[in-house]
This record gives structure tokens, sequence and C-alpha cells, in this order.
């Protein structure tokens, strides 16, 4: 897809008058839709527009199955990015028992988050 076809759009910004904030992961009670429509109303009347939610995460296991299970969270936090109007899912991976597992979950993590709009972007012993 070319970036061309958004100029017209990228050129037509304007500054809002509202205060682009972080939210991190654990101030989130939740992940459900009925929370987060909520939530996203409440920091529209206070002013604030999130522009990205923070989850620290680690792959402490050299397991499979663990693996997909922390990468399931990460996604999960997509979707509430992307509902909350987000644009960024920022990912401090703490540790990694065995990167070969992690990096390519985290891969399909990332395209699941493209696909929603979200900017996933990953810091720790990983990359993706």
């Amino acid at each position: 897809m070319s970036t061309r076809s958004f100029d017209s759009a990228v050129d037509s910004c304007r500054p809002a008058d509202a205060d682009p904030v972080s939210l991190p992961a654990t101030a989130l009670e939740s992940t459900a839709p009925e929370y987060l429509r909520d939530l996203k109303y409440e920091l529209s009347e206070a002013g604030k527009v999130p522009a990205e939610v923070h989850l620290t995460v680690t792959f402490a296991e050299d397991c499979s199955f663990a693996t997909q299970d922390v990468a399931e969270e990460v996604r999960e936090y997509v979707r509430a990015a992307s509902f909350l109007g987000a644009g960024r899912l920022a990912v401090t991976v703490e540790s990694v028992a065995d990167e070969s597992k992690v990096e390519p979950a985290l891969a399909a993590v990332q395209e699941r988050a493209r696909r929603e709009g979200v900017t996933l972007s990953v810091d720790g012993p990983v990359t993706v």
C-alpha cells in the first residue's frame, strides 16, 4: 500500500485540544470492550487521547505453550490499544528464556497489530 494515498489526510491534520497519554497496561482494570469503552469516554471527557499502551512482559519459560500464552496476552493488549484508538503498543520484554520461540511469536503479534492499525514496538533482549 502506498503512503502517497494518505498524503492528503496527513497534510490536513490540525492540532486538537487534547493531551496524548501513555496508558500503562497495569492501570487497565480489564481489556473487556465495556470497560475500554467507558475508559475511552472518561479519557475524552478529561481532554486526553490515548496515544499508546505500555505493557511489560516476561518470557521466562523455555516452553512453546508458555510462550504462546504470553504472546496471547500481548495480542489482547493490541486489541485493547486498537479499541482505545491508541496508535502504538509499546512492549518491554524483561527476560527471554528462548529467543528462537519468542521472536516468531512476537512477529505474528506484530502482523496482527498492523492489521489492527497499531504499531507494535518491542524493547528488550529480542527484536521483531
